[in-house]
């Protein structure tokens, strides 16, 4: 597993939130793909990236078996985690009619990392 900041493992290993509007990747749209941050599994293209207005990068669709979904403990919401490693992304929201698919996967920018359309990927860590 790659090594992470504090910052990173709040997020990432303790499902902490970072703060809205002030963060990498809200307001970030280029062409490539967002990996975890912790094991580099590929997650959401740049395709399915939208602008909701929430405050943290909003995905409408993830690559296929790389997002897992659970329920919060508070039972109101589903917190989404990487398939690959179980790191904390963020949580995602079903209903809100923002785009065609009618969901947003809302993740923290410290719990994944953009890689250039044009860049290699670099290979998937494993425990």
């Amino acid at each position: 597993m790659n090594k992470l900041t504090p910052q990173e493992e709040r997020v990432i290993l303790h499902k902490g939130t970072e703060a809205p509007f002030r963060n990498e990747y809200d307001e970030f749209f280029a062409d490539g793909t967002f990996i975890c941050r912790r094991c580099n599994a590929p997650l959401f293209s740049s395709e399915s990236k939208f602008n909701s207005g929430c405050g943290w990068p909003a995905f409408d669709e993830n690559y296929p078996n790389a997002v897992r979904r659970e329920t919060d403990a508070d039972g109101r919401r589903t917190e989404i985690l990487c398939a690959n490693c179980g790191g904390h992304l963020g949580h995602v929201f079903l209903g809100e009619r923002l785009t065609n698919k009618n969901t947003r996967h809302c993740v923290n920018s410290l719990s994944i990392r953009f890689i250039p359309e044009g860049k290699e990927i670099p290979p998937t860590l494993h425990e």
